[in-house]
């Protein structure tokens, strides 16, 4: 059997009952969930940036290595060539290896310069590590102590929550899948959350606009889902205005003295 509107209606109302109930939670939780969030992000960030270290630091030392052989490979060249100069039959020859020893020397200095180079930029990123395992000892101890109070927090509405997320589940079984999804659709857009409202006062319980008198006729009568004109608020009730008697004033007579003759 379809619901009614009035019973679709009354199924919101209770749905965003719930859903306020478990903001109010968040509330007192605050920021504290986000910044635990950024302060893990900041220190994922923080070991990607030590693992690019470390792999420059593996290439800097493979250079070393590299240039190292190269020296090596240089040495017994020239040490082969100054053999072979004890052998030569002409100065043409002489000059030819001559060229080729001098070629290597400066192979070997090249390969010095460049040692030298990569060792300094080891001591760099070896400084930048350092500096950067710093700041991460400094934000985990932050983040173990934000976790901790949210830990603290969590734990104090731990059953609260869970029995609210499984009424909220409860309720939203209740409603047709159209209506679930324009209800979350304003609510998500909505800064305080609230997508369904009673119209207070002649206003509208979320926008605070003036609501018309025929139309709050309309929203008594729920024949049909109204939402508020001003910011699209769907409007369920239009809530009693209790209006407080004032006590009436005590007149008291004046008495007039009777005149002297």
């Amino acid at each position: 059997m379809e619901s009614t509107v009035a019973q679709k209606l009354e199924a919101l109302l209770k749905l965003q009952t719930i859903d306020s109930k478990l903001d109010s939670l968040k509330k007192v939780r605050g920021a504290l969930p986000e910044e635990v969030m950024d302060l893990e992000d900041e220190l994922a960030g923080y070991q990607t940036r030590i693992d690019k270290f470390n792999q420059e630091l593996d290439d800097l030392n493979q250079e070393i290595a590299n240039r190292k052989e190269a020296i090596k490979a240089s040495e017994a060249l020239i040490k082969k060539y100054e053999e072979q100069q004890m052998n030569v039959r002409n100065n043409r020859e002489y000059d030819a290896i001559t060229k080729e020893m001098e070629l290597q020397s400066l192979e070997i200095q090249i390969s010095e310069k460049k040692i030298k180079e990569a060792g300094g930029k080891i001591d760099a990123k070896n400084e930048e590590i350092e500096e950067t395992k710093s700041l991460m000892d400094e934000r985990a101890k932050d983040l173990e102590t934000k976790k901790q109070e949210l830990e603290v927090i969590t734990s104090e509405s731990e059953d609260e929550e869970k029995s609210l997320l499984k009424a909220r589940e409860k309720a939203g079984k209740g409603i047709e899948d159209r209506l679930l999804l324009g209800y979350n659709k304003i609510r998500n857009n909505a800064l305080n959350g609230l997508a369904v409202v009673k119209v207070m006062r002649g206003a509208c319980g979320g926008c605070f606009n003036v609501v018309p008198p025929q139309r709050q006729v309309d929203i008594k009568e729920k024949k049909k889902i109204i939402v508020c004109e001003h910011c699209g608020r769907i409007l369920a009730d239009v809530e009693a205005v209790v209006v407080e008697e004032k006590p009436k004033r005590k007149t008291t007579r004046r008495k007039t003295a009777a005149k002297k003759s």
